[in-house]
């Protein structure tokens, strides 16, 4: 099979959709080798010069059009008749995809499906756009849901294929907490430190961050030691709108650090106790099984694709993330007895290691499209 796997970016940033898209082009690139394929990945956003020593698959498969949105465009849909499949790794490229199929209409399209970009209902044309593709991967259970409900895609369309572990992920150096990181931030080694990786900004709120500080607050008094570590860029309306609610619930123990590099964070993750993110729209949450992998229990909420990363609680604990009592309650489980919330090693790896996600990707790939309309 020849792929042409088409994104936004990929290298350029490091959020979870880039992420998705690396793991993503190495697995690809991997089946073409195995099968005698081709793979050809092209970015709309990236320089070429993006990719270079990159250590998921090779430069030479990858072309960068430094945002010149005409030429990506033009280009891959003229060379689309070359490929047999095309990726589209964003609703956002879904035109791209339909003229492809319209020029080319054998080509099997498969896009993408995240979370909260395509939760929402779409103008009547995308609606007949999505309905051309031949199928849609969504990343959680949550996801295939909303995009049946909301765009009237037969189910038997959508594959559900969960995020994984990237394969390049390393282990703290130390099993212990870092003692010049807790130095760094204030922290003592008999504190009980929480942790959010997240954006602070209004319309990052419902990741929940609000609600930890209010449980926080609830359990202060009886707990001494629990510090709140958000880490992630931040604008100063937020910063300040976080400072002043903790302020407000005389909690002081809040840690603001700001944006930490990717290559720095399995210290941080290992510094921590709990991992908690009550998100109300998480497409599925690498970042909970991040902090599982680093053997961080985890509290997530459970009306998103976090139901999928945490396995219907069995990797951690679920709670209702609009609830401040569940969540003060989640919280203080893991302080009577953290032992027991540590997740299971080998639950993880069995669900959520790239090996399994190679596989089940090369699965979801292929098939014999179906017209259902």
């Amino acid at each position: 099979m020849k792929t042409l796997f088409l994104t936004l970016r990929i290298f350029s940033a490091t959020g979870g959709i880039e992420k998705v898209c690396r793991i993503m082009g190495k697995a690809l690139y991997e089946e073409s080798l195995e099968n005698q394929g081709v793979l050809q990945v092209c970015s709309m956003y990236d320089k070429q010069q993006d990719a270079f020593h990159n250590a998921y698959f090779p430069s030479e498969n990858f072309k960068g059009f430094s945002i010149n949105k005409l030429q990506f465009i033009a280009e891959t849909v003229y060379s689309s008749r070359k490929y047999d499949r095309i990726i589209l790794s964003h609703i956002n490229l879904l035109p791209v995809g339909w003229l492809i199929k319209k020029f080319f209409p054998r080509t099997k399209l498969i896009l993408l499906a995240h979370g909260i970009e395509i939760w929402f209902p779409v103008i009547s044309y995308k609606r007949r756009m999505l309905r051309a593709c031949d199928k849609i991967i969504a990343v959680s259970n949550f996801t295939k849901s909303q995009v049946s409900k909301l765009h009237g895609v037969p189910a038997q369309r959508i594959e559900v294929l969960n995020n994984c572990l990237d394969p390049f992920l390393q282990l703290p150096s130390e099993s212990k907490k870092n003692k010049e990181l807790l130095q760094k931030y204030g922290f003592n080694e008999s504190d009980t430190i929480l942790m959010s990786l997240t954006r602070l900004a209004s319309r990052e709120r419902y990741k929940g961050y609000d609600k930890v500080i209010e449980a926080i607050a609830n359990l202060q008094n009886r707990y001494y030691g629990i510090k709140y570590f958000i880490a992630g860029r931040y604008d100063n309306k937020e910063k300040l709108f976080v400072e002043n609610l903790a302020k407000k619930l005389e909690m002081k123990n809040i840690v603001l650090p700001g944006f930490i590099p990717e290559e720095e964070l399995k210290e941080h993750f290992a510094m921590s106790d709990v991992y908690v993110m009550p998100s109300r729209k998480e497409g599925f949450g690498i970042v909970f099984i991040e902090a599982m992998y680093y053997g961080v229990p985890v509290i997530a909420g459970n009306i998103d694709g976090s139901v999928d990363a945490l396995l219907n609680g069995e990797l951690g604990q679920l709670v209702n993330p609009d609830n401040v009592e569940e969540i003060a309650k989640a919280i203080e489980n893991i302080i009577k007895n953290k032992t027991a919330f540590i997740p299971s090693r080998k639950v993880l790896t069995d669900h959520f290691s790239y090996e399994a996600y190679k596989k089940k990707l090369e699965q979801v790939i292929t098939f014999n499209p179906v017209n259902y309309n």
